[in-house]
Formats: structure tokens, C-alpha cells, sequence
């Protein structure tokens, strides 16, 4: 008796055994063109095969990154409806757009709060309604001055996803990127009301030893989690720090400096 032809996942038949010889690979592969280097063609073959990818650009969102901050935020639940969030390093827009309608940014929902968004980055980002955006960078002398003044109070979030462009050369790398992590929380420190959230990109193994201490003197939760949106083979965690008591004068009992536990960018 003669077996029936092996029905692939649309019910349509394949012809095929399941041994797996002669599947198609649905994988889109990405030939090296003439000019384009080997790490542009395996970032473009990976951008093409991302399902985040795929989903940002069906759902309307700028890019991938907009899933982290909406899956910290479904966790954490810091983008209220009145919340006044800063989001430094804004650039394409990801996060801002998903702040808009969680803390009701553009007033639709008369029955809650309305809030407000600053957005700043080095790059010029394409207007989102709902968002006050500023081009700036934000390691400039007096940029954090120009932000308390466009913000004229206190935040409830500060949130960060600054990265440094790479150059190339590991150890300068290391510190820019150091220096943003740091003139984040300095800002966050300044312009935080009690009780108040930071949230920003860290790397390789989240917020550990000494910036760990710091964030535990000085908020009354911290988290370190990498979101399921973020690439298994990335280097970066995000911290995720609540309930901001003010900064603490106390010095750090394992003394050292808060940028130790920084390592490459992804």
C-alpha cells in the first residue's frame, strides 16, 4: 500500500519524507555585495530574519528597541498615566513612542492624568506627537543644565538607552561609554522625585559590585533583567531601579569607583 504524501504546517502536501532532506530554508540570506564589508551583510541577513524587526515595522514603532521598553514596563509598571519621563538617547523614537499612550502624554484619556515626555539625543529625531523633542549632546557642557530647564521641575522616570558610537579601539570605547552611564544617574539624581524610576541600558551583566551599592543606597528596589526582545548573543541588561529616596551622602563600604563593572559595548 502506498503512503501518503508528508503534509507540511499549511496541511499542503511536500512530497518529502521527514528526514529533512529537502526542506526549503526560510531563512533570508543576504549575498556580499561588491563594497558592503562581511558585518554589513551579517547585520543586514540578521535585521531581515528578526521577528522584533518584523513586528516594529507592522505595528508602527521606529524599531526593535521599543519592545525592551515595553516589556520592562510591563514587568515594572513605571509609565503611568501624569508621569513626567526624560528619555535620554531617544533616538529613533522606539521608546518615546510607547511612553505616549502609557502615561496619556497627549491627553485622549480624560478620565486619567495627562504626561508629559522630553526626548534628547545627539541625532535629529522625526517629530512624534506627544513628545517634546531636542537634538543635543547630552556629554556637552551645561547639557544637563538645558534639560532641568526644558523639563522646569521634577521627573518621575529617567530613562536611558545612550550608547557610544564605536571607534574601533576598545579601551576609548569603554570610556564613553562609562561617561554616559554616568551622566545619566548624575542627572537622574538631580531631577528625580521620591519615589521615582531609572531605567537604562547596562552591559555585561547588568549593574553589578559598586554601581549596584550605589543604586541600593539610593533607590529602594533595583533589578537587573535582560527583556525577552533583547538578542540572546547581546552583551546589554538593562537596570531598573524604583522607589529613588534621594541621594545617600554615605560613602560606598567597598569603596572603589562605580564604573568597574562596565565592560565592551555590544
Amino acid at each position: 500500500m502506498t503512503k501518503p504524501p508528508t503534509k507540511g504546517p499549511s496541511g499542503t502536501p511536500t512530497g518529502k519524507n521527514t528526514s529533512g532532506r529537502g526542506q526549503r530554508d526560510l531563512r533570508v540570506k543576504v549575498k556580499t555585495a561588491k563594497g558592503r564589508k562581511l558585518s554589513s551583510t551579517l547585520w543586514l541577513e540578521r535585521q531581515l530574519n528578526d521577528p522584533y524587526v518584523a513586528r516594529a515595522k507592522k505595528e508602527g514603532y521606529r524599531g526593535r528597541a521599543a519592545f525592551k521598553i515595553m516589556e520592562l514596563d510591563d514587568r515594572f509598571g513605571f509609565l503611568k498615566p501624569g508621569a513626567r519621563v526624560v528619555d535620554l538617547g531617544c533616538a529613533p523614537g522606539g521608546w518615546c513612542q510607547v511612553a505616549v499612550p502609557r502615561i496619556n502624554s497627549l491627553g485622549e484619556n480624560g478620565k486619567k492624568a495627562q504626561g508629559r515626555i522630553i526626548g534628547v539625543d545627539l541625532q535629529e529625531v522625526e517629530p512624534i506627537a506627544g513628545v517634546e523633542l531636542h537634538q543635543l549632546d547630552f556629554l556637552s557642557d551645561g547639557a544637563d543644565e538645558q534639560v532641568k530647564g526644558w523639563l522646569g521641575g521634577r521627573a518621575d522616570v529617567v530613562m536611558s538607552d545612550m550608547a557610544a558610537a564605536a571607534s574601533g579601539h576598545k579601551g576609548t570605547d569603554h570610556l564613553r561609554i562609562v561617561a554616559l552611564i554616568e551622566a545619566a544617574l548624575e542627572f537622574a539624581y538631580d531631577v528625580l522625585e521620591e519615589g521615582g524610576t531609572f531605567v537604562a541600558k547596562v552591559l555585561a551583566g547588568g549593574a553589578e559590585n559598586h554601581m549596584q551599592a550605589e543604586l541600593k543606597r539610593n533607590f529602594t528596589k533595583v533589578a537587573n533583567v535582560k527583556p525577552p526582545s533583547s538578542r540572546a548573543d547581546s552583551s546589554e541588561k538593562f537596570v531598573v531601579a524604583q522607589g529613588f529616596r534621594g541621594r545617600s551622602q554615605a560613602p560606598d563600604p567597598e569603596g572603589g569607583d562605580p564604573r568597574d563593572y562596565l565592560t565592551d559595548e555590544d
